[in-house]
């Protein structure tokens, strides 16, 4: 700031839905003012919909308790510049009430507890997750003003792993990559995907909270360098009828002693599996109903999982199996099983915590690993997974494994968050309904 290159702070937390939702400060009146006091903002940011409407059924806030303020506290460790906004920096914050108590229900509170726990036995948690999205011609205006209908996409086919499809819309890909590299995380690659537009810009695997800060980050970059560009992309879980946008997740066990030692992988076990990554992955299994609320939070995201869709519809797990929800996977140092449930619209730090959590379930019940999957999950005799967000609610509420690990508070708030989303679709009359009745019925 002292040398010009900064006159703006941008000071965020993840809401409900995984998006920074925060301020823009004043370079010097941060420094002076924000910096080691924090600043407020208005308790709705965690009670409201999709579309930022106020709701009923939160405890934490309402129209009866007047919808006061929770701080913002700045977290420094994940100071960064913003390269997409010019003499720009940001800080992601974690809330507390005026008392000092944290918000529990707050999404990056919940996985830092989840967090805590897993500590107090020793291990920390490596994350990578793997965001898809579609690239359209059409800028966000453009596409708000068609009702988002007859959209122009950036490649008209399949373009998976395709060289020549990328390099239609290298210049945007670029951007984001050499952007996000500035902004501090590590590209990894990037990659053309099936459905046409879809691409998939993927990063080096960190600690579970630095992955899940910069998957809100890159997420919210990306969009903004697309807008500057005059084009759109969707992180929408299930766009059209055609491939999702997934956001498979990464999860491997680190001991905090011994720094670098996978605790999942075992040279001397025939399937290179340690008795931890057993038992933690047994947990997956145990919770993954219960837990789908975390992992497919929205009502659009349960239009991902179809037979032969590539996304999941088994409780099933597998070496190397892409038809089942649980893949597992490297060898060694990289030993590591990946969640495929999620898409795009995932909010990282709610279905992290549901992985540490379902794991830590599963190391104490020292829960045992059914037998592998090793052929088609999609024709084999296991339990499915949700098929609308209504039964994830449903299971989610009345889950003992949810309520033991998450307590009653955060349950009740995300079982709300939920009921909202139901509510709002059941009396929405849709595109569908029009074509199939207007005339016909």
């Amino acid at each position: 700031m002292a040398s010009g290159e900064i006159d703006t702070v941008v000071l965020a937390f993840p809401d409900m839905q995984g998006r920074l939702q925060g301020k823009r400060f004043a370079a010097q009146f941060f420094l002076d003012d924000v910096l080691d006091h924090g600043t407020e903002g208005c308790n709705y940011l965690l009670a409201v919909d999709t579309e930022m409407n106020t709701v009923d059924g939160y405890e934490m806030s309402s129209w009866d308790s007047g919808y006061g303020d929770f701080a913002m506290h700045a977290d420094l460790s994940t100071l960064r510049r913003v390269p997409w906004n010019d003499g720009t920096a940001m800080l992601i914050a974690d809330l507390a009430w005026n008392d000092g108590s944290p918000v529990v229900a707050a999404p990056r509170q919940i996985l830092r507890r989840q967090l805590e726990r897993l500590a107090e036995l020793g291990y920390t948690a490596h994350v990578g997750t793997e965001l898809e999205f579609i690239v359209f011609k059409d800028s966000y205006e453009q596409a708000w003003d068609r009702g988002y209908k007859d959209l122009v996409p950036a490649n008209q086919y399949n373009i998976d792993y395709s060289v020549l499809g990328t390099g239609r819309i290298e210049p945007l890909l670029r951007r984001i990559r050499n952007e996000m590299t500035a902004a501090g995380l590590t590209v990894e690659s990037a990659k053309g995907e099936c459905n046409p537009g879809q691409h998939e810009i993927v990063f080096k695997y960190d600690e579970a909270l630095v992955t899940c800060d910069q998957h809100a980050i890159y997420k919210t970059g990306a969009k903004e360098i697309a807008a500057q560009e005059g084009v759109s992309l969707t992180f929408m879980a299930k766009y059209n009828e055609r491939e999702g946008n997934s956001c498979h997740i990464h999860l491997s066990l680190q001991s905090i002693e011994e720094a670098g030692r996978n605790v999942m992988a075992d040279a001397a076990a025939s399937d290179g599996m340690s008795p931890v990554m057993r038992h933690f992955l047994a947990g997956q299994l145990a919770a993954l109903r219960d837990f789908s609320l975390l992992y497919a939070p929205n009502i659009n995201s349960y239009k991902r999982f179809q037979p032969g869709s590539f996304a999941p519809t088994a409780v099933a797990w597998g070496h190397d199996n892409r038809t089942c929800s649980l893949r597992v996977v490297g060898h060694g140092r990289s030993m590591r099983f990946e969640n495929r449930l999620p898409g795009g619209d995932v909010n990282p730090y709610l279905a992290v915590a549901g992985l540490i959590a379902a794991g830590l379930h599963g190391i104490e019940q020292q829960l045992e690993l059914p037998e592998v999957c090793t052929g088609n999950a999609y024709t084999g005799d296991y339990a499915h997974v949700p098929t609308s967000l209504r039964e994830a609610a449903e299971l989610w509420e009345n889950s003992p494994i949810a309520k033991a690990a998450f307590g009653d508070e955060v349950v009740a708030h995300y079982r709300n968050m939920a009921r909202v989303e139901l509510r709002a679709f059941d009396s929405a009359v849709t595109d569908w309904e029009l074509r199939r009745s207007f005339e016909r019925l």
